[in-house]
């Protein structure tokens, strides 16, 4: 048995700290208040813009939010957007829930130093504007949010090119009260919706569950502003990928509420806004009632689990002659040899994880690769773009601040549109257990009249793949790890003896999928592992996954480093080192490319973060697995005395 699990070494604290900056204050004479009103548009303060901006954004869905055409000065705006370009270089960064170019020495402007304001003497102006009295007020009026600090200022310089996104959040993170987004993409051009890069806002299920799909869709403009009230558990919203090689160059800061000695502070309104923190709320007990596909693993049947017991302190012989002839219909006959199966015993016993190349036999594997990539480049109807249009036995993960995929979970069909009907589902409780091979048989996967449509379709393709076609290979390979002969194998192989399991078939599509990075679920039991055995049968047919810039990877990540002050210094928006874990090197403990026919084996931590890349649009195909988590029994002896 193994006696390590998947956990990083600890990077070593750097020492040297950054120069002090001496950095230019926000707070403003009367002059530079006076003359701050200057550099915005003047229509903009007109009593009947003002009062018909304050309807709209009282009557905007599905939260209060309004835009502003036209707002800066147009000669400051395309000033300032060529001092950026001129004078300030970006820095890739990117975690589970981004990937954006930021600033690399200028990250928040409320650090501008003396020498910021001599290089940057428009972006000064027009941080001072943004940030003005006048501002602030006029801000305030037409949200109707209330008082905003003139103190607490929170801008960043940031540009999303190809490939660039920003998944589901809701903004909700210590005194923030309003966001907001000015956009600068190339002026006297117009950026079209198919460009990718618009600001998509979500309605809720229920307070901190967003809806799949979102409610609407905003494609910015130059010298543009959107803005909306940071509302916990309600304000979500993302950045769609960035589809074209198109700079999108934004400025996006919050407005924070007042601070002590300002006027509108009201004691304890921060820590009472700061409980409410999305981030505080997603594990709890009742959200989770709204995470589909359940984290529920199932009892392994008592024969069987009989059977793995007989095998505890066993050194050789886990396989008998009808285990081995059933695993060679699906597995690679060289991985079922003696000296193959102690080959990955030795490895896993050492790293905690261990990486089986070409895992199902090439008799087993057929036209498999060929039809997924017949099925991706000709899919009938249509790849399911909505929740909707994923048909059964498929489904959608949900809640989308969390996750987005399609899977196979071998259970009844479930409707997860409304609070109503999840309610039903998580009151009755369903004892109900997967049952690929029951599902495999099921065509009635398709929606009336699409059977008889793909019919018909054949008559002029007779080599179309269906997606039925797709779904019962990969119910066959759930099947597969679920069988007590698989389950030896694995016991071999890791030394762990699985006493529960859930298994899911995957698919990630492209512009659309993901996992954040989450930590296991405490199994608060004294007579099973602390952590989770893992597999993942990676089974995508595409190529040019390799350099990671299309997303797909599945990457393991450290959270045992303690905080430090280096990660503000390198430029992060102020409390965004407590939103994301940055994926640098040093935290890394696993990474696997989106491939095919590979196996990865895992004994995973519970300290040890695990997600699955955002697929990006241009990515060449989906990402395909079949994904099993182990409950393993905790069969080391007891130490006497």
């Amino acid at each position: 048995m193994p006696s390590s699990s998947v956990v990083p070494q600890k990077r070593a604290s750097s020492s040297d700290s950054l120069p002090e900056k001496r950095q230019i204050s926000i707070k403003q004479t009367p002059e530079e208040e006076a003359s701050a009103k200057g550099y915005f548009q003047q229509h903009i303060f007109d009593d009947s813009f003002k009062d018909d901006l304050k309807t709209q954004i009282a009557d905007s869905q599905p939260y209060r939010w309004g835009t502003i055409h036209d707002l800066i000065d147009d000669d400051l705006l395309r000033n300032v957007r060529k001092e950026i370009i001129s004078e300030i270089s970006f820095k890739k960064k990117e975690t589970d829930i981004y990937k954006v170019f930021q600033s690399g020495d200028l990250a928040n402007l409320s650090g501008m130093t003396k020498q910021d304001l001599e290089r940057l003497p428009s972006l000064y102006k027009l941080r001072s504007a943004i940030y003005s009295q006048t501002f602030r007020d006029y801000v305030s009026y037409v949200t109707n949010c209330g008082k905003l600090s003139g103190v607490k200022t929170d801008m960043s310089i940031n540009t999303y090119s190809k490939g660039c996104h920003l998944l589901t959040h809701d903004d909700v993170i210590g005194s923030r009260r309003v966001s907001f987004i000015l956009y600068m993409p190339e002026p006297g051009k117009t950026w079209k919706p198919h460009y990718g890069g618009s600001l998509r806002l979500f309605d809720s299920v229920v307070p901190n569950v967003p809806r799949s799909d979102h409610y609407c869709k905003f494609t910015p403009q130059f010298n543009q502003i959107a803005f909306f009230t940071v509302q916990p558990g309600l304000s979500f919203h993302d950045v769609e990928e960035v589809r074209v090689d198109k700079q999108r160059l934004s400025i996006q800061g919050w407005f924070h509420i007042p601070q002590v000695g300002e006027d509108g502070y009201i004691p304890g309104e921060q820590e009472r806004t700061e409980a409410k923190s999305t981030l505080q709320q997603l594990e709890t007990k009742e959200l989770k009632e709204y995470d589909f596909p359940k984290i529920q693993y199932n009892e392994i049947v008592s024969r069987e689990a009989q059977e793995l017991i007989n095998l505890v302190g066993k050194e050789t012989d886990y396989l008998s002659v009808m285990d081995v002839d059933y695993l060679a219909k699906f597995m690679n006959p060289s991985l079922l040899t003696p000296a193959s199966i102690e080959r990955l015993n030795t490895i896993f016993a050492e790293e905690s994880v261990v990486d089986v190349h070409s895992f199902l036999s090439d008799d087993y594997l057929g036209s498999l690769k060929k039809q997924i990539k017949q099925f991706e480049l000709n899919e009938f109807p249509e790849m399911p773009n909505s929740q909707e249009k994923v048909l059964f036995p498929w489904k959608l993960a949900v809640p989308p601040h969390k996750q987005r995929y399609c899977y196979i979970d071998g259970l009844q069909k479930q409707c997860i549109d409304n609070a109503e009907s999840i309610a039903e589902i998580n009151q009755l409780k369903s004892t109900e257990l997967p049952n690929f091979e029951l599902t495999k048989t099921v065509f009635e996967l398709l929606k009336p009249g699409v059977a008889d449509e793909l019919a018909k379709a054949r008559e002029n393709n007779p080599s179309l793949v269906s997606v039925h076609d797709i779904s019962m290979r990969l119910c066959e390979l759930a099947s597969f790890f679920k069988s007590i002969s698989f389950k030896k194998w694995l016991m071999a192989v890791t030394g762990f003896r699985p006493i529960k399991d859930q298994i899911l078939a995957r698919r990630f599509r492209p512009g659309h999928d993901f996992t954040l990075a989450s930590k296991l679920d405490t199994l608060n039991d004294d007579h099973v592992l602390e952590g989770l055995l893992e597999a993942t049968l990676n089974l995508t047919p595409s190529t040019g996954w390799e350099s990671g810039e299309f997303g797909g990877y599945e990457l393991c990540m450290s959270t045992d480093e303690p905080e430090t002050t280096e990660t503000a210094e390198e430029g992060l928006n102020e409390d965004e080192a407590a939103i994301y874990k940055a994926s640098e090197e040093d935290s890394v403990v696993y990474e696997s490319q989106a491939c095919w026919n590979k196996l990865c084996l895992m004994y995973r931590d519970p300290s040890v973060l695990k997600f699955v890349k955002y697929v990006g649009f241009n990515a060449p195909g989906s990402r395909w697995d079949i994904n099993c988590g182990w409950v393993c029994a905790d069969d080391e002896p007891e130490e006497s005395g």
